[in-house]
């Protein structure tokens, strides 16, 4: 079985990284199984730094499509062309995509309409809002795959409700988990971490990655300074892209304890969630690192994709709404905060199970 697996983006990599590693040990183990490795976006991609591949433990891609822009139609058409050609030379049996951008949706179009078997990892994930382009993605992802793996029993029940063939279903676990357990002890103090005089447990982590957020000038300075105030003088670290540095800089915060930093590498951004007093965050992935780490978490969102994050873990949602954000701030500060009962199958072995599916057919 030949396999070809697609990343649309950086954080795909965390995703992909187990399952290329349970598939070459099944073809280690005698196993007609093998997979070839596709990036969506150019070969010098600023976001994929020269350590990443290292510190997952896993291979480059075999092949790059080249395709970047912000625009999703152009998106869609120039990956459905280069996917094409991709396939006309290295020809698949499988294409397996992850979570819900663009370049997932698209290469699983044009896989279906050439007669290959889809997989979709990670399956029945829903916002339900329709005018988020994400979920216009993963619902059509999910509609015309053969293999639908869920991290958890919600996914399950959405895709069941959707009406999908209940036999491509299987809950195989949180894929997150995997990589994560495999790191944790390959984590690594940042250089800079004691030159700030910043002490473990003793900070707060803050990600910001939504444009829809960043955009909104007034309510992103309210829930900074909201932040800022309610820290009672701990540092705050932000690890901040480009686009987030200086959206957060136009505000002109004047606060010492603000400590805005360029992204950093994967397993130094691992030690700062695990040793963070609190992590604000308008990322699920991160709730989801936090919630097997049990750090608390605060998400500026109004949902989550992945809701044992804050059923049985750590994640708070507090949406966009400062005094919501305050409120949390305040349990926090006062030690009021729970912690994670761990949900079914986060036990590293996701991407056993998902090879162990594909292997069936094979």
């Amino acid at each position: 079985m030949k396999i070809t697996i697609v990343s649309g983006a950086r954080p795909n990599f965390m995703k992909i990284a187990p399952i290329c590693r349970a598939i070459q040990n099944a073809g280690a183990n005698g196993k007609n199984i093998s997979y070839r490795l596709v990036y969506a976006g150019p070969e010098d991609d600023p976001s994929l730094e020269e350590s990443l591949f290292f510190d997952l433990g896993m291979e480059k891609p075999d092949a790059y499509l080249g395709v970047s822009g912000q625009d999703y139609s152009q998106i869609a058409a120039a990956v459905m062309l280069a996917f094409e050609k991709e396939l006309d030379n290295h020809p698949a049996q499988v294409v397996l995509v992850v979570d819900d951008l663009t370049a997932a949706m698209s290469c699983a179009i044009v896989a279906k309409k050439r007669g290959l078997k889809v997989a979709h990892l990670i399956a029945g994930t829903r916002s339900f809002d329709m005018n988020m382009p994400r979920e216009v993605n993963r619902t059509i992802v999910d509609a015309i795959s053969d293999y639908l793996f869920t991290a958890g029993m919600v996914a399950n029940r959405n895709l069941n409700q959707e009406g999908m063939i209940p036999e491509y279903i299987h809950h195989v676990g949180n894929i997150l988990i995997d990589t994560l357990r495999y790191n944790r002890p390959r984590l690594s103090q940042p250089a800079w971490f004691d030159c700030l005089g910043i002490r473990k447990k003793n900070y707060l982590l803050l990600t910001l990655n939504r444009h829809d957020l960043l955009n909104r000038r007034n309510n992103l300075e309210k829930l900074l300074r909201t932040l800022l105030d309610k820290a009672e003088g701990l540092p705050v670290i932000a690890p901040l892209h480009g686009y987030a540095e200086t959206a957060v800089k136009a505000l002109g915060l004047n606060a010492p304890n603000l400590h805005i930093l360029p992204p950093q590498s994967y397993l130094h951004f691992g030690f700062l969630v695990d040793q963070a007093k609190c992590i604000i965050t308008d990322s699920g992935n991160i709730a989801e690192e936090a919630t097997f780490l049990d750090v608390p978490c605060i998400t500026l969102n109004s949902y989550a994709e992945h809701p044992e994050t804050w059923r049985t873990g750590t994640n708070e949602l507090v949406g966009e709404d400062p005094s919501a954000l305050a409120a949390a701030l305040n349990h926090l500060m006062h030690g009021e905060w729970k912690h994670t009962t761990l949900p079914d199958r986060w036990d590293g072995r996701t991407a056993e199970r998902i090879v162990q599916t594909l292997l069936k057919d094979a």
